[in-house]
C-alpha cells in the first residue's frame, strides 16, 4: 500500500514541538552564520580586550567558517594605532578565543578609519536638571515604573561620570 507524505509537520508527542521550529528562520540564518558570537564579541568588547585596545579600535563584523570554528574577525582601527594593533593581533585572538572556550576566531581583519567614530558614550553628558527629571518621574503612577526610573538615572549618571 502506497502512502503520501502531504503534511510538512511531524507528529510530537503531546503536542510538543522542538524549539528550533518556534524560532523566526530570519533569526535562524543569524544563528547559523555566527551572529551569536558576533554580539557576545561586541557587547564585551571592553571586557574582553583591554581599554587601552578598544579605545583604539571596535569590531564590525565576523565571518565564521565551518561548525562555526575559525572565524575571521573584521575590525575598524583608528588612523595611525594600527601599527599597535597589528602586534596584538594573536593577543586578541588568545584572549576572545579562551572568553568562548573555544577556537572561535582565527585570524583578524583590519580596517583604518581616518577620523574617530563619535560613540554614544561621548555624546551623553551627565544629567544637571536631576530635580526637574526627579519631579516628572514622580508624576508616574505606577511604583515599579517610578523605580526603574530611578535606577536608570542613577545609573546614567554614574556611567557618564
Amino acid at each position: 500500500m502506497h502512502s503520501k507524505d502531504n503534511n510538512k509537520f511531524k507528529n510530537f508527542v503531546q503536542g510538543l514541538r522542538p524549539f528550533s521550529s518556534s524560532v523566526p528562520k530570519s533569526l535562524k540564518k543569524y544563528l547559523r552564520k555566527g551572529g551569536y558570537n558576533y554580539s557576545n564579541i561586541v557587547d564585551n568588547w571592553t571586557k574582553i580586550v583591554s581599554k587601552k585596545i578598544s579605545d583604539c579600535c571596535f569590531p564590525i563584523t565576523v565571518k565564521m567558517g565551518k561548525e562555526m570554528r575559525d572565524g575571521t574577525l573584521v575590525l575598524n582601527v583608528l588612523h595611525g594605532k594600527e601599527l599597535e594593533i597589528e602586534y596584538k593581533k594573536k593577543e586578541i585572538i588568545d584572549k576572545i578565543n579562551s572568553f568562548f572556550g573555544f577556537n572561535c576566531i582565527d585570524k583578524i581583519t583590519l580596517k583604518i578609519v581616518q577620523e574617530e567614530i563619535k560613540k554614544g558614550r561621548n555624546q551623553c553628558s551627565k544629567i544637571k536638571n536631576i530635580s526637574e527629571i526627579n519631579k516628572k518621574i514622580d508624576k508616574v503612577d505606577n511604583n515599579q515604573l517610578k523605580n526603574s526610573l530611578n535606577n536608570f538615572l542613577k545609573a546614567f549618571n554614574e556611567r557618564n561620570e
